[in-house]
């Protein structure tokens, strides 16, 4: 009986609280959803050629408590798809500490699913072109638990359009450290060469968050009382 009750309270807390963990910002903004090359800018995207490799990275902190990563969404784009989901897997990594040295928590290559059309990066003169079509990517990935720390995601992505899968910036147009490794070398600063500026990548990191001990604790001795309370019921009737 215990051990259903604390499997009960385990599954329960999952669904309850599976929510986003991290969002590093919006891929598209406005209406209709766009991603602007901001001003001063030229930089349509990243290679992002999983294949290659070609990998673009960006980095995320992870508070006092723990996190339980169930999925990923990333967002790219291949040239001239005709706005079709083309997308066809996703290498990942989360490493902790340095992009290039740090230690690799977990990694996989995951087949891609389609989280719908996001909106289309876009020059500020020319906002009805629909060339560059953004996808919201999502990956199942196997729960990993991250303790406090600091991380990096690093992806790439394949796809059977011909050109891309390219990375955009974030459509806030953010100054940011996000890096890019070409042909499997270092991670470096990815910089617009229009304004020689950093910029950030947009992705999301789903999952739940892992209750503390004491917790658990309460949780566990609430679902007992529960139980013996029926159980008391039942002997009466």
């Amino acid at each position: 009986m215990k051990k259903l009750i604390v499997l009960g309270l385990m599954a329960a807390f999952g669904s309850a609280h599976a929510a986003e963990l991290f969002n590093n910002g919006a891929a598209v903004a406005g209406t209709p959803p766009l991603s602007i090359i901001r001003v001063g800018g030229t930089l349509f995207g990243a290679g992002a050629q999983g294949n290659i490799p070609n990998l673009v990275a960006d980095n995320f902190t992870v508070g006092a408590t723990p996190w339980n990563v169930e999925s990923l969404s990333f967002f790219s784009y291949q040239s001239f798809a005709a706005s079709q989901f083309t997308f066809t897997g996703v290498t990942w990594s989360i490493v902790s500490g340095d992009v290039n040295a740090g230690t690799v928590v977990a990694s996989g290559t995951t087949t891609a699913t389609n989280g719908g059309l996001a909106g289309y990066r876009v020059t500020p003169t020319t906002l009805t072109n629909t060339d560059r079509a953004i996808f919201q990517v999502n990956v199942d990935i196997p729960d990993v638990t991250l303790n406090s720390g600091n991380y990096w995601l690093r992806w790439g992505l394949t796809g059977t359009a011909a050109s891309g899968p390219w990375q955009p910036p974030t459509a806030d147009g953010a100054i940011g450290n996000a890096t890019q490794s070409l042909a499997n070398g270092s991670f470096l600063s990815v910089v617009d060469a229009g304004d020689q500026l950093g910029v950030e990548f947009p992705f999301i990191i789903q999952g739940s968050l892992v209750p503390e001990p004491g917790t658990w604790a309460l949780m566990l001795a609430g679902g007992l009382a529960v139980a013996g309370a029926a159980r008391r019921r039942q002997q009466k009737g």
